[in-house]
């Protein structure tokens, strides 16, 4: 596995992930149409010096994508792995490898829904645990906040 920046040319791929029905459904968050998603990335992740976005390849394979950025006063990551990789630990490796050698900024938030018991358990391998109770956002979904305050253990 190896991260690396994320490009132009890795948007399309990255858009099909974020269409992935099941996966909007774990992660609580709906897709967005192609030319919001574009936009989005082309204005408000690419061009930000402080947001740190790689691309998580597999055997020359773009499965998906981490990134860090400032929002409501924290630090957050959050990351998206497309349903064909699930199951395989890449998610775990690549946020413990993105922790450990890209993003040193501690503390570390990550929102998740708490109905996804996948993602937390990735999240907990990482060494994030959760800053308080669930709580349900504007949209009513149930989230809860990771925090991570230090590198996890070797």
């Amino acid at each position: 596995m190896l991260l690396r920046d994320v490009t132009e040319n890795d948007l399309p791929i990255l858009f099909e992930h974020q269409r992935e029905p099941e996966a909007n459904r774990m992660a609580a968050f709906p897709a967005r149409e192609y030319d919001a998603f574009m936009a989005h990335w082309r204005e408000k992740v690419l061009p930000i010096p402080s947001n740190m976005k790689k691309a998580i390849v597999v055997d020359g394979v773009v499965v998906g994508n981490i990134v860090s950025w400032e929002g409501d006063g924290k630090r957050l990551v959050g990351y998206w792995i497309g349903s064909a990789h699930w199951g395989r630990g890449i998610a775990s490796a690549a946020l413990a490898a993105f922790v450990a050698h890209h993003e040193r900024t501690r503390p570390l938030h990550a929102y998740v829904a708490a109905e996804n018991v996948g993602s937390i358990r990735v999240l907990e391998k990482a060494g994030f645990r959760p800053a308080g109770p669930p709580i349900a956002d504007s949209h009513g979904v149930t989230e809860l906040l990771m925090l991570l305050e230090s590198p996890p253990s070797p």
